[in-house]
């Protein structure tokens, strides 16, 4: 059985994107593999996340991720810092990472540009804790973006190293997880992109009915078509793209049509897109806040989760010790 782990850093409210986008993939995976689903608040630090919101924005990622459908009685969701093993192998792995390679990472010399007086060393080795929480639990498969590739493939070079330093078969060559024709993607509001966190493009799960209708009908479109069949501007062919998520192929249809003729009404259609979409977050809105205010319910589900996590990295920790030779007397 395929091993997938997945982790978010609790750096902001899950939107439609990371619905349509991952999440309800991983809603249908976690029957078909053993998925690990973590809260990646050791990575959040490396930003120096305000300490007084961290708690916070972990307890809503959580609620978030359960609200849409993880299931933490079949998948293993945990926060990454309940799991202290995972520290122990960044430590271990670090030992044989090599600093020029960790400071050729796109990422942290993007960081590094952005941010010159927040060079940080967990900027640096933030490729060996991925790895860690990857090989922790021996994971073959790993859910990434484009932004993370790069970390995957070191980590998966991290594990070729070790296996041939000595000269063992132990770590898996974790492979990219490729939702392929399942993985819908949402485009943002702003007429240029995907939906993100930081661009402010977004409808978050959390958004309120009121807060969905004045994003959308501030969604950026044009001057409307001049003849018949004229091609889509970006920011109207992303309001359809959105509506091919969430609205009926009836509904789609009639405005595609209007579209065509050169009878669409813009408000109209930002009007109708907005009502679907609120159709589609009202419920998992609701369950986010039944599910944040049930704390017994966020107990139970991260110390069981930590249980089961600490069960596989105790395994995985306790082979590299000895492989490494590492051992008691």
């Amino acid at each position: 059985m395929d091993i997938v782990l997945s982790g978010i850093r609790p750096t902001g409210q899950l939107h439609l994107g990371n619905y349509f986008g991952a999440l309800r993939n991983f809603v249908r995976m976690q029957y078909d593999a053993k998925c690990y689903f973590f809260i990646a608040d050791y990575h959040s630090l490396t930003t120096h996340n305000d300490p007084a919101h961290l708690h916070e924005n972990v307890k809503t990622v959580l609620a978030e991720y359960l609200a849409a459908g993880i299931n933490p009685d079949i998948a293993t969701v945990y926060v990454q810092s309940d799991v202290p093993q995972v520290a122990e192998l960044s430590l271990l792995l670090g030992m044989h990472a090599y600093v020029g390679e960790l400071e050729r990472t796109a990422s942290f010399k993007d960081k590094v540009r952005k941010n010159p007086n927040n060079v940080n060393a967990g900027l640096l080795t933030y490729p060996v804790l991925m790895a860690a929480d990857i090989l922790l639990h021996r994971a073959t498969h790993v859910p990434v973006g484009k932004d993370q590739e790069q970390h995957l493939e070191l980590t998966r070079v991290f594990a070729r190293r070790f296996n041939n330093m000595y000269g063992v078969d132990f770590f898996p060559e974790s492979m990219p997880y490729n939702f392929g024709s399942e993985l819908v993607k949402i485009p943002g509001l702003d007429g240029t992109g995907k939906m993100g966190k930081s661009e402010n493009n977004g409808i978050f799960l959390a958004d309120s009915d009121e807060a969905i209708r004045k994003k959308v009908m501030r969604a950026v479109t044009d001057s409307g078509p001049t003849e018949p069949n004229s091609p889509l501007s970006e920011g109207v062919a992303n309001i359809f793209a959105i509506m091919e998520a969430v609205s009926s192929p009836d509904t789609i249809a009639f405005f595609r049509e209007k579209y065509a003729t050169c009878e669409i009404r813009y408000g109209d259609l930002k009007k109708q897109l907005a009502e679907d979409i609120i159709k589609v977050v009202a419920p998992i809105r609701e369950r986010i806040e039944a599910i944040k205010c049930d704390e017994s319910y966020l107990r139970r589900v991260v110390r069981d989760g930590a249980e089961k996590a600490r069960e596989s990295a105790d395994r995985t920790v306790a082979e590299v010790r000895r492989i490494m030779g590492i051992r008691p007397f």
